[in-house]
Parts: structure tokens; sequence; C-alpha cells
């Protein structure tokens, strides 16, 4: 078990704290989280694994909290759940097996096209916030949306919170509300996944996460309350930040790093 400065701890958790507001809110609070265990010479699957078990406590948290106020209802969205386990199962299995390199040349273009999507899209204005009636009619699309969304966070992970958010939105006519309780319970499924491979597997440095992961719930308790709380006004720009930064941060990364 490695040992690193206090100061270093203090810093990581306040990291972890303003990561888990954001993800709370508008998703890729991981995009602050991995650089920052990477910064304390972690191995990057070590990274990783440690990351997903911090960023289960937050997931996990935020979908409580949008869960209790009654702006998530399960039972809408049972084969989202299995869609997006098989997914994530999927996309964790055949991470070693497939090259990455296109895909973090044509990550950020993704991202930055949600956040374009966000500004542009008027989203419905659900008053009450309830979820389409009947759910049967959300039946097909959920399969295709859980898979896709589900082998991605298996297999990357940066943004997955977003891509359910703004997916949503277009999909099943949810406003950004709604639609980020669905973001936050689907997220967790797949991250809990990804947990239980990467602790299979041996990769996750447990003291550390779990610390992480009590900072994370503190800031995603904060975020889904605040989120709730403002409504749209407030997760509009939020989220179009976010996104719009973690496409250029990937974007630095995959086209000018190692020119």
């Amino acid at each position: 078990m490695e040992f690193f400065e206090p100061t270093m701890l203090l810093v990581l958790a306040l990291v972890a704290f303003l990561a888990g507001f954001i993800d709370a809110v508008a998703g890729g609070g991981g995009m602050l989280t991995v650089p920052a265990l990477l910064s304390l010479g972690l191995p990057p699957h070590i990274a990783l694994g440690t990351n997903k078990l911090a960023a289960t406590f937050a997931s996990s948290t935020a979908a409580f909290t949008y869960y209790r106020k009654k702006l998530f209802k399960p039972q809408c969205w049972g084969r989202a759940f299995a869609a997006t386990l098989t997914g994530a199962i999927i996309g964790t299995l055949v991470v070693d097996l497939i090259s990455t390199q296109w895909l973090e040349k044509i990550l950020p273009l993704i991202i930055l096209a949600a956040a374009i999507y966000t500004v542009w899209h008027k989203t419905p204005a659900n008053v009450h916030n309830e979820s389409p009636q009947p759910c049967p009619t959300l039946h097909k699309k959920q399969y295709a949306q859980g898979l896709t969304l589900g082998f991605y966070d298996g297999v990357a992970g940066p943004g997955t919170g977003a891509f359910w958010t703004v997916s949503s939105m277009a999909l099943y006519r949810l406003n950004i509300l709604l639609a980020s309780g669905l973001a936050k319970a689907m997220n967790f499924t797949s991250n809990f996944t990804s947990l239980i491979t990467f602790a299979i597997l041996g990769h996750i440095d447990w003291l550390l996460g779990l610390t992480m992961g009590v900072c994370l719930m503190a800031g995603a308790f904060v975020g889904a309350h605040s989120a709730i709380r403002f409504g749209a006004k407030f997760i509009r720009p939020v989220f179009v930040t976010v996104v719009s930064i973690l496409a250029v941060k990937l974007a630095y990364q995959a086209w000018f790093v190692n020119l």
C-alpha cells in the first residue's frame, strides 16, 4: 500500500468533491479524477480501476437523489438497465482486444457535437418533470441506447454521463433535468459493472478509491440537489461548459501531445 503526502491527498479530495459536483449536474467528472490519480504516479490501469470505485460512489449518490425526488422512475427503464449492464460487460471484456487510437481522435468531435446540440436544441417545457407515458413506448430505443453507451463506458468512459443526458433528451423528449436523472442511474449501472471487473483483475487501490469516493459522494450530493433546485437554467450552462472543456482537453491530448 502506497502512502502519499497529506497535501497531495487534500488536493485530491478537493478535486474529487468538485468532480462529484460536476458529474451530478452534467457528467464528465472522470476527466478531473483520472488525471489527478495519474499525477500521483499510479499506473494507468490502477488509476482507471480506482477511479471506477470512486465514481460508483458518486453516481449511486446522484442516482438515489434524483430517484428520491421522483425525477427518475426505475419501472420505466428496466430494458435500459439490462442493455447497459450487457454493453458494459462486453465493452470491458473487449477493451484489451481493440485499438483505441481511432476513438481518441473522434471522441472530442462527438463530445463537442453534444455541447452544440444542447445549445441549439429546445428541450420540452415539462413543468411537472414527469417521464413520458406509457412506459412501453420507450422500450425499443432503450436497447440500442443502453448497449451503445454501456459498451462505450466499458471501453473508454469519458463523457458517458453527458452522452446519456443529451441522447435521452433527443430520444425521449425529456427535459434536461429528467435526462440528467436517467443519466445518473445508467452511469451507476455501467460504473458498477466495470468496478466488478477491475476488482477481479486486482486493478484497484482500495484505500485511495474509498477516500476519493467519500469526497465524490459529498460533491454529488450537493450537485444533484443544486441541479434539482435550480433546474434547467442551472444545468444547461454547466453542461455546455463541461462538455466543451472535455472536448478541447481530449482533442489536445489526442492530436497535439505526441507531435
